[in-house]
């Protein structure tokens, strides 16, 4: 007899048959199919829920097969369908075709929640079952995929009632039904409605541009110039995801061991801490988890005082940037994780932070360092110590960042001013561009202009002889690679979106390379 179930690895994780057979021997219970500790210790907590539950457990030899044999299999989320093949093999209840099953068992009998519920029902969908048994609080969160059948149990009891009622009827006796999508309107942060900060316009149009075309995007400044505050503003402005897209960022999050109530309409925003390790930021683990880049998928990365975060982490990034997934290789497998993201990064301009910041009260004659440089920008590091710093970025790096936005402490004027721009006229914008984008790009694989190859550039971003002209004026000057190059057209690509135009200008051309700036020049950074 066997029972089919889920383990998780990687995004498309193994659907599972736990085969179940009884032979006349010393009682006892042997677990074959690489079960790791988790898996093996199922034998006594099956046991004791059999009893606790009223049930009589075999006393005989039972042999437990999980197959495919020749995967790894870890987490208690098998307890359940272990102990319904042991039933099935002793005649207790009758076997059952189509159905999945998950669960942790408790030693009194109840069932205890699990993670990755959805990314199961999607495994299961595609391999023909339709039947899934998961523990109460699992259930809305596995019936979120149509043509899945759901039924929650709080007990072992409940679970063998349970089959019992779709053998004899064929359908499950209540289904579950998925909850609620999370609105796709998103609120504006308290205190403000988006973009609260005054001043930093050109910070507030790279935004714009990148959450309309996703570009990837790096900000410099001195501390308290806004930085980090408009960039948590990003999602504000992002276009709701499409019920394919919020479907796998809801699976990539299940898997993750979050709490999932609905889909994920909302683009996700991730920021981590720059003490991460490059697993918590590319996925992996003995289950391989997914990591930040993979929870941060058609949504973004914005990693707060980047140059703080260890160099491998950094450098880590470049191939998910262009390959738009995460290959995790171990000695028994390889894993794909899916990684479509927007990487947002913010730093500071020196280690001090205040390079390019009038010096005020901290001229040379008040704080005692001295020093021409002192005493005009306020900044006390090295000219090593800038370019150690900012050397940690690395040019192959900082080459896949299409927008570069140094800013600057806002002025009195500038902080006493008018209202500013609502979030929701920007996010208007950046919806009818992203619109265009997918109209444009329908069938095609591609979700925005970041994402468009060579071909593509070509068809999309074709000029005429005057932005030709100038773009190609332009390319000298700045004497970019080719991917920068490709960068630069992307990027005008968007800006011509977002004006509702159908052919890159010159416009549109100078203002990407104006986002376009090196970055990499710490003793320039504030020149326009």
């Amino acid at each position: 007899m066997f029972i089919m179930t889920y383990n998780p690895f990687g995004y498309e994780g193994i659907v599972i048959r736990v085969e179940a057979d009884i032979r006349r021997g010393i009682p006892g219970i042997d677990i074959s199919g690489l079960a790791a500790g988790a898996v093996r210790e199922a034998r006594e907590r099956v046991r004791a829920a059999f009893r606790n539950s009223g049930f009589k457990f075999p006393n005989d030899r039972i042999l437990i097969n999980l197959a495919p044999a020749g995967v790894r299999k870890d987490g208690a989320a098998l307890d359940l369908a272990i102990a319904l093949a042991v039933m099935a093999a002793a005649g207790d209840i009758p076997p059952v075709l189509d159905t999945m099953v998950l669960g942790e068992l408790e030693l009194s009998g109840r069932v205890r929640p699990v993670y990755g519920a959805l990314a199961a029902a999607a495994a299961g969908r595609e391999a023909g079952i339709r039947y899934f048994i998961v523990p109460s609080a699992n259930a809305a969160e596995a019936a979120i995929l149509d043509g899945c059948d759901v039924a929650g149990v709080d007990t072992l009891e409940d679970a063998v009632s349970v089959l019992r009622y779709l053998r004899e009827y064929g359908r499950l006796p209540c289904t579950a039904r998925g909850a609620a999508a999370e609105d796709g309107t998103a609120a504006p942060p308290e205190g403000g409605a988006g973009f609260a900060v005054k001043g930093q316009r050109r910070y507030k149009r790279a935004l714009e541009i990148a959450a309309a075309g996703g570009h990837n995007l790096l900000v410099f400044g001195p501390p308290g110039s806004g930085k980090t505050m408009l960039a948590r503003c990003m999602p504000l402005i992002m276009p709701t995801l499409t019920q394919e897209e919020a479907i796998t960022v809801t699976r990539l999050h299940s898997l993750a061991g979050f709490s999932v109530n609905g889909l994920i309409m909302k683009p996700p925003f991730r920021s981590p801490h720059h003490s991460a390790s490059a697993e918590g930021i590319l996925g992996g683990g003995r289950a391989v988890r997914p990591g930040e880049i993979s929870l941060a998928h058609f949504g973004v990365l914005f990693l707060d005082e980047a140059p703080e975060f260890k160099v491998n982490v950094l450098q880590s990034l470049r191939e998910p940037l262009e390959d738009r997934r995460i290959t995790i290789s171990r000695a028994e497998s390889s894993v794909r994780l899916p990684a479509d993201f927007q990487l947002v990064m913010a730093a500071n301009p020196c280690p001090c932070g205040r390079l390019g910041m009038k010096s005020g009260a901290h001229s040379a004659g008040e704080d005692g360092y001295g020093g021409k440089a002192a005493s005009e920008t306020g900044c006390y590091c090295s000219g090593d110590d800038i370019m150690r710093y900012w050397r940690r970025f690395g040019g192959a790096l900082l080459d896949r960042i299409e927008l570069r936005v140094p800013v600057n402490t806002p002025s009195i004027s500038e902080l006493s001013g008018g209202d500013e721009e609502t979030a929701w006229a920007a996010a208007a914008r950046v919806g009818r561009a992203a619109a265009a984008q997918a109209e444009r790009f329908a069938g095609t694989g591609c979700r925005r202009n970041a994402g468009m190859d060579s071909a593509a550039i070509d068809r999309y971003c074709a000029l005429d002889g005057r932005a030709l002209a100038a773009f190609t004026r332009e390319v000298e000057k700045l004497g970019i690679s080719g991917r920068a190059y490709h960068g630069i057209l992307r990027v005008a690509r968007t800006i011509a979106d977002i004006e509702g135009a159908d052919a890159i200008g010159v416009e549109h051309i100078l203002e990407a390379v104006m986002h376009r700036r090196r970055g990499d020049d710490p003793y320039d950074v504030f020149s326009v």
